[in-house]
């Protein structure tokens, strides 16, 4: 029989060569085209259908885009453009429409004649969210006639009809289901589609974008006419500008668009934020290049011409210019070349000299005639030169104390794990020395490490790099991490020790603080951990039911109250204890429901079970979808201004899930 299957494994014949018609290969392998089918992957839909519309906007044939989440959880994307073509394709043989919405590399983006610039995935998008759908129907409004068709899966119902009449009326409206046999969950988060429609809107100044969420009433409306400026003011209005209103610049050259706004603030870190077509260019690229070097170079002739540098005393770097700068910068691209790991960098090598003359040209011309702002910047970049030689010096302290050759210089409260591939291990930083022991105990010591951390760490937010290299908990986690800290000229990230770092701290305020305190230092000097998915949340449970000689776990109230149903246990009979030496003696006769006060009150065998177990545990990934409204986030939460924290608890409290 082994003999049978083994000449059946290794037959290959003209019989398995499988052709997919249609868009079955997109429903096959979908990761391929969105991502993911997780939330993200699921968000992404909304985002190519809206695209389509926003390179209407790009045209200047649109200005207004209305996009709704119905009750059902299906989306409807509305714009005001030219509309869909509806009639019959010269070779396809049936309507333009249909061809739009049901083959691959069909649109009207790779020809300069139709759209000059566009974004999206370039005739890739719509066809992709129509295949990956239950259902999908679009309207399209031309030439004084409205047109409807219906999909299940990809495929066409029937063909493209005429419904009506219109007048003075064009556009395209496109409503959606999302699969649930491709999706895990279908339930859109309205914040996470806000946020990107208001970046949408502050990156196309003349467009108004609503957006309405039928499942809760929630609803906004947004169009600001002063573009990158407003949008730079959004997000830094929780901080103290040292530049007065944003430095705007613009120009054009060979066909390429530039938009930058940027200002100085008294916070310690930079904020650049680059969009190429309105793609988010995560990983930066020529534009970004060019305007840092004609920052650095315009801000330093001007310092050492007006005497405010003394180039005899300190040499500044670009991180010194860029101290406290939140910057955005747009360009439009006829033909942009993507590279980098997630085709978010800009490649174009004209763009750089480009956007270097442009910026040069007027920010020294702002310099100039604003000599008083001009003076406060440059001040502001040579106390940072200061407190980076200060973090320089204490850099050097911490090898000679540590010695980084070998595992003699990891901390000595690292329990470290046996293997040494990166790609096989996991390092926990966890809260407490009680719960680090019993981590310790519980682990699988060949490809787990344990790192116990004692307080909360210091809020990096407040604190400038040489503040943050005396802490001596900081200090533990740069050195077990063994990559360094700072951006990607300081941060080796193929010298990081593990596959993944997963934060374990207590389900309750006190753990909640810790991680945020965590998140933020990851997130302002170790960005390149979240950038390449190794940053993780560890997921211990909340509860303990047990019944007999049946214990199960709950990680919070729904999944208590789903256990309690399936095991048939009347309310009524069930005993709550906070200590767990008393289960054994009620549980004979009551189910008993044990309440984790923290991870140190579980034993090392419960820990693993539940908690580091990769064939049981929970732990939940930390992903940089949105780096604009993650910045903010941070800086409200973890700031100096007190003012505008408050009124964000006050606002979101009754959303919070954390159980105290």
């Amino acid at each position: 029989m082994a003999k049978n299957g083994k000449e059946q494994a290794n037959s290959y014949s003209e019989k398995d060569i499988q052709v997919l018609s249609g868009l079955e290969h997109v429903r096959k392998r979908p990761a391929m085209y969105i991502g993911d089918v997780s939330s993200r992957g699921l968000h992404h839909l909304v985002y190519e259908v809206v695209d389509n519309s926003i390179d209407e906007a790009l045209g200047g044939f649109c200005d207004k885009i209305h996009l709704v989440i119905n009750k059902d959880n299906s989306v409807s994307v509305e714009d005001n453009g030219r509309g869909i073509p509806t009639g019959m394709h010269p070779t396809e043989k049936k309507s333009a429409l249909e061809v739009v919405m049901t083959q691959l590399n069909a649109g009207g983006k790779f020809t300069r004649d139709t759209y000059k610039v566009s974004g999206g995935l370039h005739g890739v998008g719509v066809s992709v969210v129509n295949a990956l759908s239950e259902w999908l129907e679009v309207e399209v409004c031309r030439e004084g006639s409205k047109f409807f068709q219906k999909y299940f899966r990809g495929k066409a119902k029937s063909p493209v009809k005429e419904t009506g009449k219109v007048k003075n009326k064009t556009g395209t409206k496109v409503t959606f289901l999302a699969d649930k046999e491709i999706f895990k969950a279908i339930t859109y988060k309205y914040e996470t589609i806000e946020d990107r429609l208001r970046e949408l809107a502050y990156l196309n100044k003349d467009l108004t974008i609503i957006i309405k969420d039928e499942r809760s009433e929630k609803a906004n409306e947004f169009k600001f006419k002063g573009g990158l400026t407003d949008f730079v003011k959004y997000l830094d209005e929780d901080e103290k500008s040292i530049s007065g209103k944003p430095i705007f610049i613009e120009g054009e050259k060979d066909n390429i668009k530039i938009e930058i706004a940027f200002q100085y603030n008294e916070s310690y870190n930079d904020n650049i934020y680059t969009y190429v077509n309105n793609i988010n260019t995560i990983e930066g690229g020529t534009h970004l290049e060019g305007f840092k070097s004609a920052l650095t170079r315009t801000l330093n002739n001007y310092g050492i011409k007006n005497g405010i540098i003394k180039s005899d005393k300190i040499t500044l770097t670009g991180d010194d210019f860029r101290e406290g700068l939140t910057c955005v910068i747009s360009v439009k691209v006829p033909e942009p070349q993507f590279e980098g790991q997630t085709k978010t960098k800009l490649g174009n090598s004209e763009v750089k000299g480009i956007v270097q003359s442009v910026t040069g040209e007027q920010l020294g011309n702002f310099l100039e005639e604003n000599p008083g702002v001009s003076k406060k910047i440059i001040e502001k970049c040579l106390r940072a030169a200061e407190a980076r030689e200060a973090a320089r010096k204490a850099r050097e302290l911490t090898r000679k104390k540590t010695g980084l050759e070998g595992m003699s210089g990891l901390p000595g409260k690292l329990a470290d794990c046996s293997i040494s591939d990166p790609a096989q291990t996991e390092l926990y930083l966890v809260e407490g020395d009680s719960a680090g022991g019993s981590a310790k105990q519980g682990r699988d010591r060949r490809f787990q490490a344990i790192l116990p951390l004692k307080g909360k760490i210091l809020n990096v937010e407040k604190a400038r790099i040489n503040k943050i290299l005396e802490n001596d908990e900081i200090k533990a986690i740069i050195t077990a991490i063994g990559a360094g800290i700072g951006n990607s000229d300081e941060f080796d990230s193929d010298k990081v020790r593990y596959g993944k770092v997963i934060l374990m701290c207590d389900a309750d305020v006190d753990g909640s603080h810790i991680r945020t305190l965590l998140l933020t230092f990851f997130y302002r000097h170790m960005r390149e951990i979240i950038d390449t998915g190794k940053l993780y949340i560890a997921q211990p449970p909340l509860y303990k039911i047990k019944k007999g000689k049946t214990e199960l776990y709950a990680y919070d109230d729904d999944e208590r109250e789903e256990i309690l149903k399936s095991m048939k246990i009347d309310k009524k009979k069930v005993v709550t204890v906070e200590d767990e030496n008393t289960v054994n003696v009620v549980t004979e006769t009551k189910a008993v429901i044990s309440r984790f006060k923290g991870l140190g009150e579980m034993n090392p065998e419960q820990l693993w079970s539940t908690t580091m177990n990769p064939e049981t545990r929970t732990v939940l990934q930390v992903t940089n979808e949105n780096a604009a409204a993650a910045d903010k986030i941070f800086r409200i939460l973890m700031g100096e201004e007190v003012e505008p924290r408050r009124k964000f608890i006050e606002q979101h409290a009754k959303y919070a899930n954390i159980d105290a």
